[in-house]
């Protein structure tokens, strides 16, 4: 009994009208009450009503909603209610729903403190959650994109997903708006170099005008130098391919001659100052067809040497594995001629590019990412504390993805128009990496331990990478001990059970017998919460957005026209790589662009 005060902040609205009437009903333990609002169509505000009851509700424990139904059906997207009561309730009471209104459906929205499941069946929060899941498993269905990949929404278009999980206006309009002004871009610089041929490396400028960063411009002046080579397997777009050695690669085979390299090789191995980049994932990887040529790939190794300065630089590069008709593969080394040498790297760049956005950026942070997030809207209600720390790291998970396998690598995609990898082999590489994926291989901690990476002092991926798991980490624990109090806890939440099973036994197809966890048992186990809010966030910026300045020629992905450079240097009439379709790098680049800005 007594007067409420009720705020409503708005999140977006389909406008139709000046006005919008909303029927809102304040439930409490002891009863409800009924109240009319008429809001005012204003994303981004928050607008506060006063209302009297004339009747005691007792502590509120609900607030349902259903928006008046119009003509035409001008969704609401509602952030959040508060509400303060009179007397004793005068704290204010908090209402989650960053959800869509639609139709004539009424929406119950549970008061926001998160809770575990419990055991008391005429429990009015437990019968809510039931329900959630219930609705939201109907909603939220698992698909198979590619046998031996991870399992995906079931969604072929962004339309096909449900409302929640789309993106909201300014979010998609931010999204095509890169796009268009990507492919006009591509389409202004296709013209301006259709009826020029490519010859020299200085050629790349064509298609590098326009707005560049101030680190864009310093590699576009130093990305021939061996220090940049080097420096970006340690702190470039892709820091995941390179590992301290423990012994000399079974794949390096030293050919006569080459003593002096071996031991070389053998003390810096000894003193710990050796490092490798191997990319034998690439081996015999089907390569692409574009506009009827055949494209290239390649499989390259990289032994590099830790200088005292802090300096990595690369001593030897071998282009292919071993194999039976080249028991011992040509070595390219800095000593070689300049282009030989340059040409070896690029190759190189290349073979990064492929991994880097195949297996480290698409497969180890979006298919995850989205394994995890329809396992989220699957198993925990919105009540879960677990699912109240994932949520906002994957809110745009489901239509990121679903934009990208219709797009990006579908059939005909940006991948088979511009990438060596295209037209097959990207499927073939991701189930390979796929069949390698680990737990360990996605934690920041256990990964940069096993590559042999901690305490190196240029290292400043690995650096960041652990103080920010580190920071997630201290929050999450925090969090984590509130609900779970010991271990038994975890083992008895039903819905944390269901989670972790729908993750690796559905959603990973069974990766549990690939050294993943089956289900969290103890406290020390949910440690996969900030390893997914990692990935979803930290590690999707830091292996992504940073490829831009850092893709010129080197970096582009652009397929090359011919096989490997054979020593001592290019044979003539050879192609600048990428040189006959140059811009095509330019079209992975925009999708890529308007994907991770997203």
């Amino acid at each position: 009994m007594g007067r409420y005060r009720i705020g409503v902040a708005t999140g977006a609205w389909l406008f139709s009208g000046s006005h919008n009437r909303v029927q809102l009903w304040l439930v409490g333990a002891r009863g409800e009450a009924r109240l009319e609002l008429r809001l005012r169509p204003a994303r981004g505000q928050e607008e506060e009503f006063e209302r009297d009851v004339p009747k005691d509700l007792g502590p509120l424990q609900f607030v349902k909603l259903r928006k008046h139904h119009s003509l035409v059906d001008d969704a609401w997207f509602c952030d959040c209610i508060t509400v303060r009561g009179p007397g004793a309730c005068e704290e204010a009471t908090f209402f989650p729903c960053y959800r869509w209104l639609q139709g004539q459906d009424v929406l119950s929205l549970p008061e926001g403190t998160a809770r575990l499941a419990g055991d008391n069946a005429l429990d009015v929060f437990q019968k809510h959650r039931e329900k959630e899941l219930k609705e939201r498993r109907r909603l939220y269905c698992w698909a198979t994109w590619k046998e031996g990949l991870p399992r995906t929404i079931a969604a072929e278009r962004q339309d096909d997903l449900p409302p929640n999980s789309r993106f909201h206006e300014e979010k998609r309009l931010d999204f095509e708006w890169a796009l268009k002004a990507g492919a006009l871009e591509t389409v202004l610089k296709r013209v301006y170099t259709l009826l020029s041929s490519w010859s020299r490396l200085e050629d790349f400028d064509q298609i590098f005008w326009g707005q560049k960063s101030d680190l864009a411009e310093r590699v576009h002046h130093c990305w021939r130098d061996d220090e940049l080579f080097g420096y970006q397997f340690l702190n470039g777009a892709n820091p995941m391919v390179l590992r301290r050695s423990a012994s000399l690669p079974s794949r390096l085979v030293l050919p006569s001659g080459t003593e002096a390299l071996g031991a070389q090789l053998e003390r810096e191995l000894q003193s710990g100052s050796l490092f490798e980049a191997d990319f034998s994932l690439l081996d015999g990887i089907p390569a692409n067809v574009i506009r009827g040529e055949k494209q290239y790939l390649a499989a390259p190794l990289v032994m590099l040497q830790m200088r005292p300065e802090g300096k990595l630089l690369p001593v030897v590069i071998q282009i292919q594995p071993p194999s039976p008709s080249c028991p011992a593969p040509p070595l390219f080394l800095p000593s070689d001629p300049p282009l030989a040498w340059l040409l070896a790297k690029i190759w190189v760049r290349n073979s990064d590019f492929q991994l880097h956005q195949l297996q480290y950026h698409l497969l180890n942070t979006h298919l995850v990412a989205e394994v995890i997030a329809v396992a989220t809207m699957r198993c925990l209600p919105g009540l879960h504390p677990v699912f109240k720390l994932l949520i906002p790291h994957i809110r745009y998970t489901l239509e990121i993805n679903t934009r990208a396998r219709s797009q990006l690598i579908s059939e005909g995609g940006i991948f088979d128009k511009a990438v060596s990898t295209g037209g097959g082999g990207h499927v073939h590489l991701l189930r390979r990496a796929m069949a390698q994926l680990t737990y360990s291989s996605l934690c920041p901690p256990d990964d940069l331990a096993a590559r042999g990476l901690l305490g190196i002092p240029s290292a400043l991926y690995a650096h960041d990478a652990l103080r920010l798991w580190e920071i997630i980490a201290r929050y999450v624990q925090g969090i984590v001990r509130l609900f779970y109090h010991r271990d038994d806890v975890v083992r008895g939440d039903p819905e944390l059970q269901a989670w972790c099973r729908e993750i690796t036994e559905v959603g990973l197809c069974q990766a549990q017998d690939r050294a993943t966890h089956e289900a969290s048992e103890s406290r020390s186990e949910l440690k996969i919460i900030p390893d997914t809010q990692g990935l979803s966030s930290a590690e999707t910026l830091a292996i992504n957005l940073y490829c831009h300045p850092l893709a010129q020629v080197t970096d582009a992905p652009n397929p090359p026209q011919h096989g490997g450079p054979i020593r001592p240097g290019p044979q003539p009439g050879w192609d600048v790589p990428g040189s006959r379709w140059g811009s095509r790098a330019l079209l992975v680049a925009i999708f890529l662009h308007a994907i991770q800005t997203g």
